[in-house]
């Protein structure tokens, strides 16, 4: 892996924000791993929030195991090469939110503000859950022997 330079904390930022949703990986109540995706915000504090429904496994999976990986990954047309897409991986644990309190609904203003309309409809919906996502571990890909992972302060930078 590689070490750290002065930008990169930025560039990761710069990076993540082309993306209004991004891939999960989580795991089944059998141990499966499952592969989805769903829109996010970021929040204040470099966390994540997603707004998922219990018909989704990714939503079941979570209710079961808080962990969960999120990536965002460059799209194959950008990319000039398929083996090196610049990608973003962290690994988080997952928190739900009580609906009807006070963070649930700045958290779900926060998420309307970004991905309109739709939200307002979902928030009153008895089968959605809202969660928030904390990394502790990170990893950022730029190319060919051009990795570089994070934790703590460091990857605390990357999230702001």
């Amino acid at each position: 892996m590689g070490k750290s330079e002065p930008n990169l904390p930025q560039e990761v930022i710069d990076f993540r924000y082309n993306f209004k949703s991004v891939v999960l990986a989580t795991i089944s109540s059998d141990g499966d791993p499952d592969a989805s995706y769903t829109p996010y915000t970021p929040d204040d504090s470099g966390n994540f929030l997603i707004f998922v429904s219990e018909l989704a496994q990714h939503t079941k999976n979570l209710l079961h195991s808080p962990k969960i990986s999120l990536l965002w990954i460059e799209a194959e047309e950008h990319s000039r090469n398929l083996f090196a897409r610049r990608r973003l991986t962290l690994q988080c644990d997952a928190r739900e939110l009580q609906s009807g309190t006070a963070q649930w609904d700045a958290a779900l203003t926060r998420m309307q503000h970004l991905h309109g309309k739709t939200i307002e409809v979902l928030r009153s919906l008895p089968d959605f859950h809202l969660f928030t996502l904390t990394a502790h571990r990170g990893n950022y890909v730029r190319g060919f022997a051009k990795a570089f992972t994070a934790s703590g302060e460091e990857l605390r930078s990357w999230l702001k």
